[in-house]
């Protein structure tokens, strides 16, 4: 009977993790002939119709979009990429891969049978899914060896329809490092280009992509977010998993917390104004990227933290903790940025009211409140001081014994 319950158990997890992913025939048009598509969306669409998802797009659906969507669903339960909807195209029930990313050997152009498959995934795929589900202005598209190539002439647009391209042992066409290179220069918005390579690859595959790494990676373009992974360690099959791991971490960068890289580069030399401005923005594009609502992170305001502090003899304290308390209006730490910002100057009375408020807010059984009322000791101590018209150092300890005694 145990094991019979077990049983059942299990079936039902199984059932209930394949609500997610829908099997779907797509009649093309384009294509004419109907294509099995395979979806996920995350549960949160369940739960809250407000959300709204970036969209990733998977060649070789087959073997491809469980090892991409089990990733994604690690990224986004740590915090580190926003939830996606997955999309995998099965290409290999007859071979269709080959046809569909098919080129000229001559332009390094799609041909007449691959332009079909093309025209399927940017005039038929995407209007589908953003008729259909929630999604938000970010796409990204991936393929392996022959069908990566093929991601890369969407990139090559005048205005490219996707923002992120994850190319795993790309088998490149004719001139196309070249064609690359020219594209990225002339990028007037942020476009993400991951690329991965080892030396289990043929030597014209392996030319190919030493060949575009070469010059990619002297782009001076800020628009132009690329990133190489040389996997010659690992193996062809063992490198699509570290691929697509590090391919989501790459291009999904801008939604994690702030890293100690990206504060030292981007926000270290900032003035106090600029760094909160800096933070402030980057949960504005989150949001208008990803659809994610996701409140600026607490780490990444400790992260500014010292700038606000030490620069400027902290005259952006109070503007700093007036954001935090729209953010966090349940938490202390408002209260403790504007109490320091009257403290600083010298302002005890309004200090208190504002370490007193963010005092109440912790409770006096919370193993952080005695560090906390310390705050409230030290202005108090500062009050005496100034009764008896004495810097706070200066003060004889006798005389400041005989006032609390008053």
């Amino acid at each position: 009977m145990r094991k019979l319950v077990l049983l059942f158990f299990f079936v039902s997890f199984i059932g209930q993790a394949q609500d997610n992913i829908i099997y779907k025939k797509f009649n093309s048009f384009n294509l004419n002939e109907e294509r099995i598509l395979k979806i996920y969306v995350p549960e949160s669409f369940q739960e809250d119709d407000q959300n709204t998802y970036p969209v990733t797009v998977i060649f070789d659906g087959e073997f491809l979009f469980d090892v991409y969507v089990a990733n994604t669903k690690l990224f986004a339960s740590r915090d580190k990429a926003p939830e996606q909807i997955v999309v995998g195209i099965f290409q290999n029930q007859n071979e269709e891969r080959y046809s569909d990313c098919d080129y000229s050997e001559d332009t390094g152009l799609p041909n007449q049978e691959s332009s079909k498959f093309y025209g399927f995934v940017r005039d038929e795929l995407l209007p589908y899914i953003d008729d259909n589900y929630p999604t938000s202005l970010f796409k990204t598209i991936m393929g392996n060896t022959l069908t990566a190539n093929f991601t890369n002439y969407f990139f090559l647009e005048s205005t490219p329809v996707f923002n992120a391209y994850i190319n795993i042992n790309p088998s490149y066409a004719t001139d196309m490092h070249e064609k690359l290179e020219s594209q990225s220069q002339n990028l007037i918005t942020p476009y993400y280009y991951y690329l991965s390579g080892g030396d289990f690859n043929t030597e014209k595959r392996t030319d190919g992509i030493n060949n575009t790494n070469n010059l990619l990676k002297l782009s001076e373009n800020p628009n132009f977010k690329y990133h190489y992974d040389d996997f010659s360690n690992s193996s062809k099959t063992a490198s699509i998993g570290q691929a697509i791991a590090s391919g989501i971490g790459f291009t999904f960068r801008q939604f994690a917390a702030i890293s100690q890289e990206e504060f030292e580069e981007e926000i270290a030399g900032m003035e106090p104004g600029d760094a909160i401005e800096y933070l402030e923005r980057k949960y504005v594009e989150i949001e208008y990227l990803y659809g994610s609502n996701v409140k600026i992170r607490e780490s990444d305001i400790y992260k500014i933290e010292p700038i606000i502090i030490d620069k400027l003899n902290g005259d952006y304290l109070e503007e700093f903790g007036k954001m935090i308390m729209r953010l966090y209006p349940e938490t202390p730490l408002g209260d403790y940025y504007i109490g320091l910002y009257y403290e600083t100057g010298f302002e005890y009375k309004k200090a208190l009211k504002h370490y007193k408020n963010g005092y109440a807010k912790i409770g006096s059984d919370n193993a952080n409140s005695d560090g906390y009322y310390a705050n409230i000791e030290r202005v108090l101590e500062k009050q005496r001081a100034e009764r008896l018209g004495y810097y706070e150092e200066e003060v004889p300890e006798e005389e400041l014994d005989n006032e609390n005694e008053g």
